[in-house]
């Protein structure tokens, strides 16, 4: 009885104290409401932090600066969340205590939250800010800089000059000039970057031109920029098609000078890369005079500094005084001054480290230099030279070679002496630290010559160590029989690439005769008779790219020290028995079809590498003889593959192909691509375990990949690819599996394709991680797919929400697809989709909405949306069956980042979304929707006192397309704002019912019955086929093509009480009259197109 009494008494007591009881009493008995109000009004400042924030971020990406008092109100808001955090944790600790409460920690934690609560309060009342930013002030002259650029008075002055020249109408050519190293290739790249913005050029073409450019690779280039297909592939008529097509008239040269920095601006500049504080420390003044030594220079600048961040003071005094002390260096007339910074962070390479691995380090930079100017090194190429001068000779496999060789290439990257590419396999030398490494080897030790574009053999020196020799010509008349080179330890030797391999440049086997210390030989283009070969004892590397040898299997009897071989796309006259007296042979890569004897590679008892690429006749069952074997590359017919599984215990890496030949493009992963294959797979349980590319395509009885090909899970995966697996129903099946599967918890790219049999990726319960690290799901064409995710939280291991990390989602062509997602219950814990940035949905036929509000709202990056071909999509924002609530408002912060929407084709789509506003748009694309009434509904007048005035609630909107919508009456709604101030482009056709882009009752925007349209960049304007469409004012000085057809209804003249506007306006939507208002001016009318106005009477 006590039980159901104490809590009545409670209440009774609590009803009463509610309006007698002190301060005090009210701890108690109001608990509840104290803590429903905190908790109401946390979330609250949480969710307007998250908002607050979004646009803070925006304003950041615009270049803006933050209002102070938005900067204070975020750290406000962040440290009263962070401090009330421990109070919602006690709140949720303690529920268990409901019925048998604590008074005394009842009344200490109302208290708290009593007194945090109006902290909160006051927090969300000061959070309406009308803008969060504002624009940063200009430096007199608008010079943006990225982070590779100087903005010294120098690179002003040569910017500006630039620009005025390209400006200038008799003006066709502009040449840069200035010291190697000064920053003319990074402010090419600036110019490049203003003068589209700055509307002098339509397009842009960067490419760098080399002593000796490839001259159809340029020209290719420039016409895929310009759009241009050549009709003729002939050295005359590619240059005369570019000539017409940029229909150049006038020839003048303007020379620009780009000089070195000032001491004060290479001081800041030496200052921001080596990290240094802007003070009065002694460390500063010693830098000051390193600094100094850099002679103004960008490149010596950047490189010293990067070499000498986070030294001690007296490393900088110590590199301050080797700089004083190399006064030798000064003797060079002309780049003493540049050559002497960069030999101490060439030195600097061996810093903290021992002396051999320095060496090391410095020999790979010295390789590189032994490469054409500007050309992108293979860092394969690299390596297996490097293994043949003997590099980190401590480590006995190629692989960690390999590792130890790629780690000083990255060093050397950072030091500044190399530079990326676009591309991980290669890496390239800038002319000036090129031109550095061969002034470094003029003398001393290691002795280089490189020569480009040889007509006639140079003078030598018999004390070179290396030699690289390109672009030799085949007409070379004193090309010697014999060179004497004792010396010699590396030859790069390319002739001139030819069509037939019958004109390349013709070696001798006599050539090399007095080369016995040769260690790498690396040819290119050449024709080599190797009859008469003589023996080379220490030859580690041989390299031979696009090459003829002739009596190759007898000449490798002197090579017998023959570590490395590679043979691409190089003619030989077979293999045999020869090769077996490699006894050293490490590596082997052969690109150009071959059959081995059989028996043969399995006897090549110390290969580590194997890359065999073309069709060949290799059986796997024979190479699990080479138990060295760490890497392997073959392309193999499906009769090659065994019945029993093949093992090859230390195979690091591999890139297997099976079936039709389609190449191997990628070698650094662990890749299998199997295809028109429908016996077992068991062949390659092995590999499964530990593949991270799969490709599977026309390979039948298999219905799943976990279990029946992996019961591991293919946890090491990153990439799938699935295709015409007409036996696959799903891709992981745990219907029997009781325990806890990880599966797919690496895959990072995920590709379906013509799968006629698949009816989901899983079935059963979702395993632990599984697709955690999604990022690319591409499916399409598959007849029985209904649902994709389906996701129940009863089902599900996985810790973080699903597809989290998902930034593409492509689907095209699923006629029975309802639902991409079924969350159950649908909540944002459980998926989120909040790295998404680019979704194309295309022929979905079955699909009525695409995304639940839990989904869009989780959405933040999305950037890219496109609809097509979805004949029931009703909305692409809607509720399904989850059971959702979500705020009137809270879907206006959908898709913060969304730039680009497209949807064409879509007959039963009625809206676009529901109250939501989506700024950040740059361009709209609709067309044949014929069931669509408005581009965003506004159910309600809902008020946004955080975005200010409405004026620009569409800031960013460049193009507007809507083709062929029957029932469209407005774009966009009453609510939305009428200030488009980015917008070029609009184009309005077929509309039988638009009555306005926009409607508005806000009287500042309307003139007489005349809608206001603020569209002060607008250039082009095609109105047709709108008989319904009103008039409108445009503000539009700027235009350059109008079209209107079949437009307006309006019998009335639109002009006669329209006072005229301080701006120039253009008066468009009535048949009787087009009027121009406020001094307009046609002059930048290009085209003016009228018709079907059939009562037009004045323009």
């Amino acid at each position: 009885m006590a039980e159901y009494v104490a809590p009545a008494a409670v209440e009774i007591v609590a009803d009463q104290a509610k309006e007698y009881a002190s301060p005090y009493l009210r701890y108690f008995f109001r608990y509840g409401e104290i803590v429903k109000d905190f908790k109401n009004q946390r979330e609250a400042l949480e969710l307007k932090k998250e908002r607050v924030k979004i646009r803070v971020d925006e304003a950041e990406r615009q270049n803006e600066l933050i209002h102070k008092d938005v900067d204070n109100w975020l750290t406000s808001a962040e440290k009263e969340l962070k401090e009330t955090q421990n109070l919602k944790d006690e709140i949720d600790r303690v529920k268990c205590f409901k019925w048998c409460p604590k008074w005394g920690w009842r009344y200490s934690l109302s208290k708290k939250l009593a007194e945090k609560t109006p902290i909160i309060s006051k927090l969300l009342e000061t959070s309406n800010f009308a803008k969060v930013g504002y624009r940063r002030p200009l430096q007199g002259i608008e010079f943006i800089t990225s982070t590779d650029f100087m903005d010294s008075e120098s690179s002003k002055s040569a910017f500006n000059q630039i620009m005025e020249a390209i400006n200038a109408k008799d003006v066709n050519m502009i040449g840069l000039h200035g010291m190697p190293g000064v920053g003319k290739t990074t402010l090419a790249k600036e110019v490049g970057k203003h003068a589209p913005e700055q509307k002098f050029f339509d397009k842009v073409v960067m490419f760098t031109m080399s002593q000796n450019p490839d001259i159809n690779k340029i020209q290719d280039k420039v016409a895929d920029i310009c759009g241009l297909k050549f009709e003729t592939s002939s050295q005359e008529g590619k240059p005369e098609e570019l000539f017409r097509s940029m229909q150049r008239v006038k020839k003048i040269l303007k020379e620009i000078h780009l000089g070195i920095l000032s001491k004060e601006e290479a001081w800041v500049l030496f200052r921001d890369k080596a990290g240094l504080e802007d003070d009065c420390s002694t460390l500063n003044d010693v830098a000051k005079e390193v600094s100094a030594q850099c002679k103004g220079l960008p490149l010596a600048i950047v490189v010293v500094a990067k070499a000498l961040k986070g030294e001690s003071l007296n490393g900088w005094r110590d590199a301050n005084q080797r700089f004083k002390d190399s006064t030798h260096l000064y003797d060079e007339e002309v780049l003493g001054g540049v050559l002497q910074p960069l030999k101490l962070s060439y030195d600097y390479l061996k810093k903290g480290i021992n002396q051999m691995t320095g060496n090391h380090i410095q020999m790979c930079f010295l390789l590189c230099s032994l490469f054409p100017e500007d050309e992108e090194i293979l860092i394969e190429i690299l390596i297996m030279c490097g293994i043949g001068v003997g590099l980190f000779p401590n480590f006995y496999s190629i692989e960690e070679k390999r590792k130890k060789i790629v780690e000083a290439l990255k060093k050397l990257q950072k030091s500044g002496l190399l530079l990326e590419t676009d591309g991980a396999d290669t890496i390239r030398i800038h002319d000036v630290i090129r031109d550095f490494a061969h002034w470094l080897t003029s003398t001393g030790e290691n002795r280089f010559m490189v020569k480009d574009t040889l007509e006639e053999w140079p003078h030598m020196d018999e004390s070179y160590t290396a030699i690289s020799l390109w672009n030799c010509s085949s007409i070379i008349k004193k090309f010697p029989d014999k060179v004497e080179f004792s010396k010699l330890k590396t030859l790069f030797l390319e002739g001139v690439k030819k069509r037939k391999r019958d004109d390349f440049l013709v070696l001798f086997g006599t050539f090399f005769e007095e080369m016995k210390a040769l260690q790498v030989l690396l040819l290119q283009h050449v024709s080599f008779p190797l009859k008469g070969f003589p023996c080379l004892p220490n030859l580690k590397t041989l390299w031979c790219f696009n090459c003829m040898l002739e009596n190759f299997p007898s000449s490798l009897t002197n090579m017998r020290n023959l570590e490395i071989l590679a043979l691409i796309s190089t003619k030989i006259d077979g293999i045999n028995e020869e090769l077996i007296k490699l006894s050293t042979l490490k590596y082997l890569r052969i690109s150009e079809g071959i059959n081995f004897p059989p028996g043969l590679v399995s006897r090549l008892t110390s290969l580590q590498e194997l890359h065999v690429i073309p069709k060949n006749n290799l059986n796997l069952l024979e190479l699990g003889s080479l138990s060295r074997l760490t890497a392997l590359s073959l392309e193999l017919s499906t009769n090659q593959i065994p019945l029993e599984d093949f093992v090859l215990p230390k195979l690091q890496r591999y890139a297997i192909v099976v079936g039709e030949i389609y190449g191997i493009n990628r070698e650094a992963f662990r890749t299998l691509d199997i295809q028109n294959f429908s016996s077992s797979l068991s062949a390659f349980n092995n590999l499964f375990c530990n593949v991270e590319e799969l490709s599977l395509r026309n390979v039948g009885g298999q219905k799943n990949i976990v279990p029946s090909i992996d019961e591991m899970g293919v946890n090491e995966l990153t990439s799938l690819q699935l295709k015409s697996c007409n036996d696959m129903e799903f891709l992981i099946d745990t219907k029997k599996d009781q325990g806890s599967t990880v599966a797919f918890s690496n895959l990072v790219e995920l590709t379906i394709e013509s799968m006629v049999s698949l009816k989901g990726l899983w079935y059963g319960v979702s395993p632990t991680r599984f697709l955690q690290n999604l990022k690319q799901v591409i499916i399409k064409d598959c007849e029985e797919l209904q649902v994709i995710f389906k996701i129940d939280k009863e089902k599900m291991k996985c810790q973080t929400p699903l597809l989290s990390n998902l930034t593409k989602l492509s689907l095209r062509s699923l006629p029975k697809l309802k639902r991409i997602w079924e969350v159950n219950p649908s909540h944002r814990a459980i998926a989120s989709l909040q790295s998404l940035k680019v979704v194309r949905i295309e022929s979905c036929d079955n699909l009525k909405t695409i995304f639940s509000p839990c989904l869009a709202l989780s959405m933040l990056h999305l950037q890219v949306l496109y609809i097509s071909f979805c004949d029931r999509l009703e909305q692409v924002i809607g509720f399904g069956q989850e059971d959702e609530i979500i705020e009137n408002d809270c879907l206006l912060y959908c898709w913060p980042k969304l730039r680009v929407l497209s949807i064409h084709d879509c007959e039963s789509l009625k809206y676009i979304s529901t109250n939501t506003l989506i700024q950040p748009l740059e361009c709209v694309y609709i067309y044949n929707c014929h069931q669509l009434i408005q581009i965003y509904n506004m159910e309600q007048n809902i008020v946004l006192p955080e975005l200010g005035s409405q004026n620009h609630c569409w800031t960013k909107l460049k193009i507007l397309r809507i083709v062929d919508c029957q029932r469209l009456k407005y774009v966009f709604a009453n609510t939305l704002s009428q200030g488009f101030p980015l917008l070029k482009y609009v184009y309005l056709q077929n509309c039988p019912q638009l009555l306005q882009v926009f409607s508005s009752t806000e009287e500042r925007n309307v003139i007489g019955d005349h809608i206001l349209l603020n569209v002060p960049f607008l250039q082009d304007l095609e109105v047709s086929d709108c008989p319904q469409f009103s008039s409108f004012i445009a503000q539009a000085r700027l235009i350059e093509e109008l079209v209107l057809s079949n437009v307006g209804n309006s019998r009335q003249l639109c002009n006669t009480d329209v006072p005229i506007l301080n701006e120039g306006c253009i008066v468009v939507g009535n048949h009787e009259v087009f009027q121009v208002q406020g001094g307009y001016s046609f002059s930048s009318i290009k085209i003016l197109r009228l018709w079907n106005l059939f009562e037009l009477r004045v323009i």
